[in-house]
């Protein structure tokens, strides 16, 4: 197609005539198809929005595994800090336990004899004093469900001095935050 009339060779029979023109033809259709392909703006931009379309599926598919791993190495993370967490407070707990115990028995240890028979004498009458006032002056239904928190407060006299210790670090350790 490219080449002049003037350069191509003449044939030399009639059948030779009609390949030629069949072969120009065939090269002429093709060419025709070639430009009718790339000025076809309809096509190429559906072509286009195909290909944007398959990308932006892949990439979504991309996006979404990686958030899924970062969900549940988050979540991994979260766990294990609570666990840390749950360790801490629980040592703290016991130290806190320790403390009070200890700190109990120094100051029963620092009291003079005389002054602790004094207070259990002076602990004793208040108790006295005080059953007979809460006998006279308290409704029945008040005493008996007094009676029964009572109970309940021996019964669990362990988890609720640990439940008071707890108490009592969490309170210093705001109290040193603060100050």
């Amino acid at each position: 197609m490219t080449q002049s009339p003037h350069d191509e060779p003449t044939a030399s029979s009639p059948e030779e005539l009609r390949e030629q023109v069949e072969q120009t033809r065939a090269e002429l259709g093709e060419t025709v198809g070639a430009l009718a392909a790339r000025t076809d703006v309809k096509a190429r931009a559906r072509e286009k929005v195909a290909t944007v379309k398959e990308q932006a599926a892949a990439k979504a598919d991309e996006l979404k595994e990686k958030t899924t791993d970062l969900a549940h190495q988050a979540q991994g993370k979260a766990t294990d800090l609570a666990h840390q967490a749950q360790e801490k407070a629980t040592d703290l707990a016991h130290q806190a336990q320790e403390k009070a115990t200890d700190l109990a028995h120094q100051a029963q240890d620092k009291v003079p004899d005389p002054l602790k028979d004094k207070t259990a004498r002076a602990v004793g009458q208040a108790r006295a004093e005080t059953g007979r006032l809460w006998q006279e002056k308290t409704p029945e239904p008040v005493r008996h469900t007094t009676a029964r928190a009572v109970r309940t407060a021996r019964d669990n006299r362990g988890p609720l001095l640990a439940a008071v210790g707890v108490a009592v670090v969490t309170w210093l350790v705001c109290r040193r935050r603060k100050g």
